[in-house]
This record gives C-alpha cells, structure tokens and sequence, in this order.
C-alpha cells in the first residue's frame, strides 16, 4: 500500500494523450467539426490563393474532418498518432495529393528538405504540447518545413488549464525571439470568438499569418 501511495507517476505525454483518444474512437474535437471547421477552411482556403500555395505541410493533421474542407494543390501530413494517421490514409486513399508521416519531435531532423513545402500549417496544436521541449522542437519544425508562410491557429496567451493534455504559452514573443528571419505580417480574429475557456460554442483562437523578411 505504501510503495502504491509513493509510486513516482509517469510524466504526461501529450501523443500518448492522442493516440489513446483516438484508439477509444474520439476525435479531433470540436473546433475541427461545424462553423469553427468551416470558418477555419475559409481563411486557409484564401491564403493558399493570396500566397500562391502550391504545397502545404501540416504539423498536426488530426481526423482530417478540416483537411476534406481545404482545396490544397499538394498537402503532407503528420501526426503524433498512427491510429488517425492511418484513418487518414483510408479516408482519403483515392487522392494522390496527399501523403501522410508520423511525427515524432525527438526524433524528427530534415537536413535534406525532403517536407519543405510553401506553406506550414498549424492548427489548434500547440496549446495541446504542454511539454516545453516538444512545444520548442515543433516550432522549429515547423518554421524550417515552410518556404514563404506559416499560419498558426492559436491562443497567444498564458493559461494553464484543469487539464493535463491543455497549456496556453505566449508564441508570438518567443518566434519573434527564435525566428529572427520571420515576420508576424497580420493576425485574423475568430468569427466565433470566446474569452470563457469553458465556452465550447466558440475559441480563444485566431490565426496568426507569419512570412519571411
């Protein structure tokens, strides 16, 4: 009973998190379902006309529920969980534009810019990567994968959350700080904007446009 009660807990793994949500059959929740997807499509669907995207790289693709929304020319897709990512490949088996990898931060390095593609994509991600280390490599990734443009949906703010798998962090600050070669060039508020982290009707997130200097 004793050793039970003094038992060092394991240390929270946010793609443990995932992959278990998936397996039980979750989903990516609801800001990737109904007027937050569709809002979502909207803005990125523009993007990838304004800034002549011809290929998109996605830290974080989820259930692909929003991806069946975009009209990508060419997209790649990665994910911490090989339960979705093979959901992905069977949902949109029939599309050859699309490709789908494991991610791994700890274990991820692209020297030869194999996933360098115009644009990076990061959506409602890195409030879920509440380990520091994984939340800085990904950001890394994430920037190194793009050409011309990064667009983070996000929350730029501090707020720790009753949850495990939940943690809000200020990005815009620590890019400016790591990313010198990038440029915060607009933000675009939510359509269906909450200040209630409770309020499932809406989200605390906005997208955030990034381009090179």
């Amino acid at each position: 009973m004793l050793f039970k009660l003094f038992k060092k807990q394991r240390p929270f793994s946010s793609s443990e998190y995932w992959e278990i949500r998936y397996k039980k059959g979750g989903n990516s929740g609801a800001g990737s379902y109904n007027e937050l997807a569709e809002f979502k499509a909207e803005i990125l669907n523009s993007a990838i006309v304004e800034y002549g995207i011809n290929q998109v790289v996605e830290f974080g693709c989820g259930d692909g529920n929003l991806l069946s929304l975009l009209r990508l020319p060419a997209y790649i897709g990665f994910d911490v969980s090989a339960t979705v990512l093979k959901h992905c490949i069977n949902k949109f088996n029939s599309d050859k534009t699309k490709s789908f990898f494991i991610y791994n931060a700890e274990s991820f390095t692209d020297n030869q810019n194999i996933f360098k593609s115009d644009a990076a994509f990061s959506i409602d991600v890195i409030f879920h990567l509440v380990e520091i280390t994984i939340y800085e490599k990904y950001l890394a990734d994430l920037f190194s994968s793009a050409i011309k443009l990064v667009i983070i949906y996000g929350a730029d703010l501090d707020y720790s959350p009753k949850t495990k798998h939940e943690l809000y962090r200020k990005f815009t600050g620590y890019i400016e700080k790591k990313f010198p070669e990038w440029k915060l060039e607009k933000i675009i508020k939510n359509k269906y904007p909450s200040k209630v982290y409770e309020d499932q009707e809406g989200s605390l997130s906005d997208f955030y446009f990034f381009t090179r200097k």
